[in-house]
């Protein structure tokens, strides 16, 4: 087995764990909040949406930072101090006496983040040109369905073995990540520069700005989708069934639905943007993602919205994989960590702000238009793309073609 494809499968484990890590907390949050003290439910919501959103805007501020240390002393090493600390600081949050102890670890939890960035960076420099697009699309499921996956690991492992557990049992399996990375993630680092180079530098220093640019506004865009219906899932479950007993389950299975279908799409995708063009697979994956939206506001049944949700993950899972394949192809390699950092921080802040968004659309206009505003949101997003990517892109293909033609 090639060294790029162990890695790979290890970061892909990796990814996996530490998003569940950062997501797990969602559905439990009130109730452990109260059972550490807190009893005024009015406090209870605002105290959950702090202690929850404050490790993904610590993140977004922390990723261009270990992005950056990536490239100056190894992949690896940010592996092993992310997979380390988050073990560490989530296993402590299950020893908590208030709720500003957890609000505290959870800030830190954000600070030492990083695993995600450190991974795409090390499987972008080491895998052949040929099977690019098929690893990061494979890496990207796993923090997309950790993610997705996340509220409904901590919900059940509360149900079943108590809402402490959560955190020991997430630890755990962090520390497990951890061992795995120390013990089979090889990495043949050899420092570029010599200079550390501020961030205005190795922008100034950067190609392409604008298709940068573009690709952060891309993955933010994506999580914010994905993330909108989070705060009105299970009211929209409720108000779609009729005396059923299994709201929680179906809510669930809504939210991880998306997290399931890019399992089975994002490599097979990944490889398709190898083939075509990651500019081709971004678009396209925009407009199908946007129009899916739609009629999610029209369904009647759960088991509706389930399905739309799985082709909706379907469409995401083409989106991930082919924005790193672009920032991959135009970034010097030396840059490669900060600017993945930098788009990972997208990340994190389209889940901040997909989750603050569908609430305060859903009690401002209504749950109807928290699908109708997301899916507009996309496709403008699929139209700038095509303007700043897809049509600069392949003229250039036709250049090169054409000079390929005359050189022959």
């Amino acid at each position: 087995m090639p060294i790029w494809k162990r890695n790979l499968i290890v970061c892909w484990f990796g990814t996996f764990v530490t998003s569940i890590g950062m997501s797990q907390i969602a559905p439990v949050l009130p109730l452990y909040i109260k059972h550490l003290g807190i009893e005024n439910a009015g406090e209870v919501a605002q105290l959950s949406g702090l202690t929850f959103g404050i490790t993904f805007i610590m993140s977004a501020i922390f990723s261009p930072i270990w992005g950056q240390a990536a490239d100056r002393f190894g992949r690896k090493p940010m592996l092993l101090r992310a997979s380390f600390g988050m073990a560490i600081i989530i296993g402590c949050m299950g020893f908590t006496h208030n709720v500003y102890e957890l609000i505290a670890l959870r800030t830190l939890q954000g600070v030492v983040t990083g695993f995600a960035t450190a991974c795409t960076a090390l499987i972008a420099t080491q895998a052949d040109k040929s099977h690019a697009g098929w690893a990061l699309g494979t890496l990207s499921t796993g923090g997309i369905t950790g993610s997705l996956l996340g509220p409904l690991v901590g919900g059940f492992i509360a149900e079943h073995f108590g809402l402490q557990n959560i955190f020991f049992i997430t630890g755990g399996l962090l520390f497990v990540a951890f061992i795995l990375t120390a013990l089979f993630v090889k990495e043949d680092f050899k420092r570029t520069d010599t200079k550390v180079m501020k961030t205005k530098e190795v922008w100034q220093a950067l190609p392409n700005k604008s298709f940068i640019i573009t690709m952060f506004i891309t993955f933010f865009m994506i999580t914010l989708a994905l993330y909108s219906v989070e705060p009105i899932i299970t009211v929209y479950i409720q108000q779609l069934s009729s005396g059923t007993s299994h709201i929680a389950l179906l809510s669930g299975l809504a939210f991880s639905a998306s997290g399931l279908a890019s399992i089975i799409a994002a490599p097979r995708l990944g490889k398709l943007s190898d083939k075509i063009g990651a500019q081709r697979v971004i678009f396209v994956a925009l407009i199908v993602a946007g129009i899916v939206f739609i009629p999610q506001a029209f369904v009647k049944s759960p088991w509706e919205l389930i399905a739309l949700r799985f082709v909706l993950g379907l469409a995401v899972a083409g989106l991930n994989p082919s924005v790193n394949i672009l920032i991959k192809k135009l970034t010097p390699s030396e840059y490669t960590g900060r600017v993945f950092g930098i788009t990972n921080s997208a990340s994190y802040l389209g889940v901040f702000t997909g989750s603050i968004l569908g609430g305060q659309i859903a009690s401002s206009l209504g749950i109807s238009y928290v699908f109708f505003i997301t899916s507009a949101l996309l496709l403008a997003n699929a139209v700038w793309v095509y303007f700043k990517v897809y049509k600069k892109l392949n003229a250039r293909e036709i250049r090169m073609n054409q000079t390929l033609k005359e050189q022959k």
